[in-house]
C-alpha cells in the first residue's frame, strides 16, 4: 500500500533532519586542541598588538634585529618550483626601517649547499586515514598542506598551525629591494620566538587579578631601581585536562624572582606592555650555585643526585668543572663567543591532576638537543647563556612546532612551554674537540654545525610527518630517538668527510703535533665512543644506516627510510628512553673531559598546588631498585668492551691461566684427561652449551653484573671495590653452598680448598675484567672457557661426579 503524499513527505523531512543533525554531530564531534582553547585569549591573538609598537627603547630591547610573522601563501600565489613563504616584517634594522609593516617574500639562499637541504626534506602532502583520525582526538597538524605538492621546510614552518601566527627571528643572507618586489633570502631556519620586545624585571606587587607593579633594572646602578610600570600577565585559559599551563599566581612572591625576571611580550592598544613570555634571570646568568671539580664526586652527582631534593617552585643551576688548573678558575673557561652543545629532557606532572603515565612505573618525558652561546646581554652587559632548541616535536595538541625555538617561546611561553608545567633538566656541554670548529687550511669543520644541520633534516620531516602529516610517537619513532639519529648521522658525516677529503689529510700528516690535530683525534675517539653508544653491539639499524648513507651522498635513493618493528626498537634501546638517553651520553661526554653545565627547574613561576613536579626516570624508575638492577642487566650485556677493554681483559686472561696451571698441577687437583674417546659427539656439544649457561653465564649475571655496580654509576672506588669484595666471597661460599643442597655429586670437589681457591682466582680475574670494561662479554667467555677446559681436559668431568664426601 502506498502512503499518503503527506506521511512520505513527513519522513522524508524527518530524514533530512536525522541527515543533517548526524552531520552537524560529526562535526562537532572533533576534540578540541589546547591550542584551540588558548586562541580564545585575547592576548594570543596578534590582532591584540598594534604592528607599529613605541616602547622604551631603554627599557625594552627587540628580541632579534630581524623579527616577523610568517603568511603562508595561497594555492594561487605559489611556486611549486621553490620554497618561499610571506613575511610580515615586525623590526628591521636601522637601515631597513622602511620594511617595518611590509609583507615582503622570504626565501631560501640560492647556494648549492641550502637548495640540496631544501630538496632532501621536500614532500608531497596526503594526509593519512590515520592523521584524520589524531586531527579528531585533537592533535594539531598542518591541515593548511595537505593536499599540497612539493612543500619546503619554510612552507612547513609558516602552515604548521591554522593561523599565521608562527612568529620567527633570522638572519638575512641578502636583501633584494627593488621597487617591483622585495624579499629577504636566508640559509638557515628561522628561529621561533614568543613576542617582540623583552625587559628585565622585578616583580613588586599583583594589583589586580592581570596587573603587576614592576620595576626595570638600571644599568647604572646595576641594581632594580629604575624606572617603575603597571603590566599585564594575564592568567591563561586551563587546557583541556584542566591544568594550567602557567599561573600568575604568587608570581611576585616566587623564590627565584629575586634576581629578576626578563618578560618578553608586546605592548596592546591601551600601550600597556603583555608578558607572554617569562624567564627567571638566575637560571641563564653565568653564577652557578654550585662548582663541582672532583671528577667523581662530578659523576656521582650526574649519575645520582641531579634530580634530587629541589622542591616545587625553585631552580638550581650546577656546573661540573673537572679538575681544573687552580689558577684557573672553572667559569673563567667560560667567554664571550663561546657555544656548548644542550642536551634537553623534561619531567611529569604529579598532584591532583596528575597526567597519565604511558608506561607503568615510568615518567617517560621528552629529550631534544639545542646550542647555547655565552652573550653579553645588551641591559645588563653581563654574560648568560643564549638557548636555541633544535626540537624534533611529535605532532601535539599544544601547536609545538618541530623547528628551532629560543628558550623563551619553548620553555618560557605562558600559553605552551613548559616552565611552569614540569620539571625540566637542560645539560650544556662544553667540551673542544665537539664544540669548537677546525680549519684544516681552509676547510672549515665544524661538529656543532653538522649536528645543527642534521637536526635541521630531521626536523622539517617531523613538521610534514614525512608526507603523511602526521609525526606520531611509536615504541621504534620518537623525538628521542630521531633526535639521536641526527647525532648518528652526524658523527656518520664528519668521518666520511675527513676520510674523503685528501686536503684533510694532508693536513694532519703535515701537521702532527698540532694542537688541532691532538683536539681533533679526541674528536674521532668521541665519536667511536658516541656511535657505540646509539649501536649497541656495533649493530645500526637500517633506517639510521640508510638516512646517513643518504645524507653522505651514497645512498640507493632519495627517500629517507622509517623503520617501526620490534628491531628497531631492540637495535636502539639505548636511546629509547629520554632519560636514560641523557644520563648515558652526559656520562660519556664527561669521560671524555667536558665541562657540564645543568640547569634545573621545577614547575617555577607562579603557585598552582593541584600538581607536582616528577622527575623523568628510566624505565620502570618509579621502582629505584628494580630500574636500576634492570639496566645494569641491559648495559652489561649491551656493552661491547673497546680495543683497551680486550687488551686489558686478554693480559687478565693470560695472567690466570699462568696461576691457576700452576696451582692446579702442582696441588694434584689438575690433571691431564681426555675423556672425548668415551663421549659421544652429543654428549660433547651438550657439555660445551650447557656450561655457556650454567654456571658461566648464570654466575657472571648474579656475582658480577646484578651485584656490583655498573662502572658508569659513578659510585666511588673504593665503595665498588666493598661491593666486589662482597661479590667475590659470595662466589666462592655459593659452591659449597651448591654442594650441600641442589648438587650433592659435587660435594667433595666444591668443599676442595684447591677448587675454592681456584674458583676465587677466577672470580677476581671476572671482577678486574667488569670493573675496567663494563660489559659482562669478557669475564664470560673467560668463565665458560675455563669450565669447558676444566671438564673436558683436565679431570673436571669425572670430579663433578665422584659421588665422595670429605
Amino acid at each position: 500500500m502506498k502512503l499518503p503524499q503527506l506521511a512520505r513527505n513527513i519522513l522524508l523531512f524527518l530524514s533530512v533532519v536525522v541527515i543533517f543533525c548526524g552531520y552537524i554531530n560529526f562535526a562537532h564531534s572533533q576534540e578540541i586542541s589546547n591550542y584551540g582553547i588558548a586562541s580564545q585569549s585575547d592576548f594570543n591573538n596578534l590582532k591584540h598588538y598594534p604592528l607599529r609598537q613605541q616602547l622604551n627603547p631603554q627599557l625594552y630591547r627587540p628580541i632579534s634585529p630581524w623579527l616577523g610573522r610568517l603568511i603562508l601563501p595561497s594555492l594561487e600565489q605559489r611556486n611549486k618550483d621553490s620554497d618561499w613563504v610571506f613575511l610580515e616584517v615586525y623590526h628591521a634594522p636601522e637601515a631597513y626601517q622602511n620594511l617595518v609593516g611590509q609583507v615582503v617574500r622570504l626565501q631560501w639562499s640560492k647556494t648549492l649547499e641550502v637548495q640540496q637541504y631544501v630538496q632532501s626534506v621536500t614532500r608531497d602532502v596526503n594526509f593519512t586515514s590515520q592523521t584524520q583520525k589524531s586531527i579528531q582526538s585533537g592533535i594539531l597538524h598542518p591541515k593548511r598542506l595537505d593536499g599540497r605538492k612539493q612543500v619546503g621546510p619554510l612552507e612547513s614552518l609558516a602552515g604548521a598551525r591554522s593561523a599565521d601566527d608562527v612568529i620567527v627571528a633570522f638572519q638575512p643572507t641578502w636583501v633584494n629591494l627593488d621597487a617591483n618586489e622585495t624579499w629577504l633570502e636566508i640559509a638557515e631556519e628561522p628561529t621561533q620566538i614568543t613576542g617582540r620586545f623583552y625587559a628585565l624585571v622585578k616583580i613588586l606587587r599583583h594589583l589586580a587579578t592581570e596587573s603587576f607593579e614592576v620595576q626595570h633594572y638600571n644599568p647604572n646602578s646595576g641594581k632594580f631601581d629604575g624606572v617603575k610600570e603597571v603590566i599585564r600577565i594575564p592568567q591563561v585559559l586551563p587546557n583541556r585536562n584542566g591544568i594550567y599551563q602557567s599561573t600568575n599566581t604568587q608570581l611576585e612572591t616566587s623564590p627565584v624572582g629575586e634576581d629578576g625576571w626578563y618578560i618578553y611580550g608586546a605592548a596592546n592598544g591601551e600601550s600597556t606592555f603583555v608578558v607572554q613570555a617569562i624567564e627567571p634571570r638566575h637560571l641563564l646568568n653565568l653564577q652557578p650555585d654550585q662548582v663541582i671539580t672532583d671528577n667523581t664526586a662530578g659523576l656521582r652527582y650526574l649519575n645520582r643526585k641531579q634530580w634530587q631534593h629541589t622542591p616545587k617552585g625553585q631552580l638550581k643551576t650546577v656546573l661540573l668543572a673537572g679538575k681544573m688548573d687552580s689558577d684557573n678558575p672553572p667559569l673563567d673557561s667560560w667567554k664571550e663567543g663561546d657555544r656548548g652543545l644542550v642536551m634537553h629532557l623534561f619531567g611529569g606532572i604529579g598532584g591532583k591532576k596528575a597526567e597519565t603515565q604511558p608506561i607503568p612505573a615510568t615518567v617517560s618525558g621528552h629529550f631534544a638537543y639545542g646550542i647555547a652561546k655565552v652573550v653579553r646581554e645588551p641591559l645588563t652587559q653581563q654574560l648568560r647563556f643564549q638557548i636555541e632548541y633544535k626540537q624534533v616535536y611529535a605532532h601535539n595538541t599544544d601547536g609545538i612546532v618541530a623547528g628551532k625555538m629560543d628558550w623563551s617561546a619553548y620553555m618560557g611561553d605562558r600559553q605552551r612551554g613548559w616552565l611552569g608545567l614540569r620539571p625540566v633538566g637542560d645539560i650544556i656541554i662544553k667540551l673542544d674537540s665537539m664544540t669548537q670548529d677546525y680549519n684544516f687550511g681552509g676547510i672549515i669543520l665544524s661538529p656543532l654545525q653538522q649536528l645543527q644541520q642534521e637536526l635541521e633534516i630531521m626536523m622539517a620531516r617531523y613538521r610534514l610527518g614525512d608526507g603523511t602529516g602526521a609525526a606520531i610517537v611509536t615504541p621504534a619513532k620518537s623525538c628521542v630517538q630521531d633526535a639521536n639519529q641526527a647525532l648518528y648521522n652526524t658523527i656518520q658525516r664528519l668521518k666520511n668527510q675527513v676520510t674523503t677529503t685528501p686536503e684533510i689529510q694532508t693536513w694532519l700528516r703535515q701537521h702532527p703535533q698540532h694542537p688541532q690535530t691532538q683536539r681533533f683525534q679526541k674528536l674521532v675517539q668521541l665519536g667511536q665512543n658516541l656511535a657505540q653508544e646509539l649501536a649497541p653491539l656495533g649493530i645500526v639499524r637500517g633506517d639510521w644506516q640508510h638516512n646517513a648513507d643518504f645524507l653522505a651522498g651514497i645512498g640507493s635513493h632519495r627517500d629517507f627510510v622509517n623503520q617501526e618493528d620490534w628491531l628497531a626498537q631492540i637495535l636502539s634501546w639505548r636511546t629509547l628512553l629520554p632519560r636514560y638517553a641523557q644520563d648515558r651520553l652526559a656520562r660519556i661526554f664527561w669521560q671524555h673531559g667536558a665541562q657540564l653545565w645543568l640547569l634545573h627547574t621545577y614547575q617555577v613561576g607562579g603557585w598552582d598546588s593541584e600538581i607536582t613536579p616528577l622527575a623523568p626516570t628510566s624505565l620502570l624508575g618509579r621502582f629505584p631498585l628494580l630500574s636500576r638492577l634492570l639496566f645494569r642487566i641491559l648495559g652489561a650485556v649491551a656493552t661491547v668492551p673497546y680495543a683497551s677493554g680486550w687488551d686489558f681483559s686478554l693480559l687478565v686472561w693470560l695472567m690466570y691461566a699462568i696461576l691457576a696451571l700452576l696451582l692446579g698441577f702442582k696441588s694434584g687437583f689438575l690433571t691431564w684427561h681426555f675423556p672425548l674417546s668415551q663421549m659421544s659427539f652429543v654428549s660433547i656439544a651438550t657439555t660445551i652449551a650447557c656450561s655457556f649457561w650454567l654456571p658461566a653465564f648464570a654466575e657472571e649475571l648474579v656475582f658480577r653484573v646484578i651485584l656490583l655496580p655498573h662502572p658508569t654509576e659513578g659510585v666511588p672506588l673504593l665503595h665498588w671495590w666493598f661491593w666486589g669484595a662482597v661479590g667475590l666471597v659470595l662466589f666462592v661460599v655459593y659452591h659449597p653452598l651448591n654442594a650441600s643442597t641442589f648438587y650433592r655429586q659435587g660435594y667433595s670437589t666444591f668443599y676442595n680448598p684447591i677448587f675454592l681457591s681456584l674458583a676465587g682466582l677466577l672470580g677476581l680475574a671476572c671482577t678486574l675484567i667488569y670493573w675496567q670494561t663494563g660489559s659482562i662479554l669478557p669475564g664470560l667467555l673467560l668463565h665458560w672457557l675455563v669450565v669447558v677446559v676444566w671438564r673436558l681436559f683436565l679431570g673436571g668431568e669425572q670430579k663433578l661426579h665422584s659421588h665422595e664426601t670429605i
